[in-house]
């Protein structure tokens, strides 16, 4: 089946100097560079609204770029009666609250079984929308919230607030070490040269910003709240692996969760068989992309993360009375 959309992104300040066809596979992804040449060539792309042949042509930045892409679409997904935790809905957007173990978009390994899935089987009529009008992802083990368009005009005006960091995106986490401050990690990312499921900090990857504050501190871990500046593949995970604070549980990133000594039964039991990286999109800010109502929402821990909260909050206090005792 032939499908056209538009796609409309934002050249980064970034990539100043790089050739358009570069830098648009690395604004859209999931489109192959020699799909993005063709398109170029065949006149279907604009630049500030001017239309361009040249793939080589240099970009300053901050141009607008739109493609009437039209594409084959070579796999139609099932809709399936998943159950989504809906916040909110109207005739627009939908924001919803996913779970641990639910992949956002079918694809190697997972081919369906996801939100997308859900989306198709809850409002048929997204079909339409491109990607089913997911705006941003979050990895299968990542709780929290997530925006979705209903319609392909509030698709293209969410992803373009995305593009320009105006959608404010919050998450909490616990990672292994205690910090002693907040700040900024501003590091590159690319994904591994042989490891593909991997990102790593890269000199060549693409720009990466996340911001984090102390929460809470614990006896040898850290609750942290963070903002996102970009939205990399497993940005926060990779980051904070970076600066040698790993998430609890990641099980890419991280390291093995071993009893802490002279904690309790009841902790380990907690602590140790806590399989997911520890991190949720807690908090959602942006402007209704129709109405240009500014909109913030907010989703609490998970049961599982609470528990884990906890058992580090107990901990900590007998850490504190042991100490008192000496």
């Amino acid at each position: 089946m032939i499908q056209c959309q538009c796609l409309i992104g934002i050249v980064n300040k970034s990539q100043f100097g790089q050739r358009l066809d570069r830098v648009l596979v690395e604004l859209f992804p999931d489109y192959s560079r020699s799909r993005v040449k063709s398109w170029i060539l065949d006149g279907k792309v604009r630049i500030n609204e001017r239309v361009t042949t040249i793939p080589k042509e240099k970009m300053l930045g901050g141009e607008v770029v739109k493609i009437n892409a039209i594409t084959e679409e070579v796999q139609c997904w099932d809709a399936q009666d998943i159950a989504l935790d809906i916040l909110h809905e109207d005739a627009d957007i939908i924001v919803i609250n996913k779970p641990r173990d639910l992949v956002v978009h079918p694809g190697a390994g997972n081919a369906d079984g996801t939100v997308l899935n859900a989306l198709l089987h809850y409002y048929p009529l997204i079909a339409d929308v491109p990607c089913a009008g997911i705006i941003h992802r979050l990895d299968k083990n990542t709780t929290g919230l997530m925006i979705v368009a209903k319609t392909c005009l509030a698709q293209t005006r969410l992803v373009k607030s995305l593009q320009e960091r105006k959608i404010i995106r919050e998450y909490e986490a616990v990672v292994l070490g205690t910090m002693t401050s907040g700040g900024t990690v501003s590091q590159p990312i690319a994904r591994h040269a042989t490891k593909r499921i991997h990102m790593v900090v890269h000199p060549m990857g693409k720009p990466a910003v996340t911001h984090y504050r102390i929460m809470e501190h614990f006896r040898a871990h850290t609750r942290l709240r963070l903002r996102l500046e970009t939205g990399r593949t497993h940005q926060i995970r990779v980051h904070m692996a970076h600066i040698n604070h790993p998430l609890v549980g990641d099980q890419l990133y991280g390291r093995r969760l071993h009893p802490l000594k002279g904690a309790t039964k009841s902790f380990d039991e907690i602590y140790c068989h806590f399989n997911r990286q520890a991190l949720h999109a807690t908090m959602l800010r942006f402007h209704h992309p129709i109405t240009a109502i500014e909109m913030e929402w907010h989703a609490p821990l998970p049961k599982d993360m609470v528990e884990l909260v906890n058992v580090l909050k107990v901990d900590q206090e007998k850490f504190k009375r042991g100490i008192d005792w000496l």
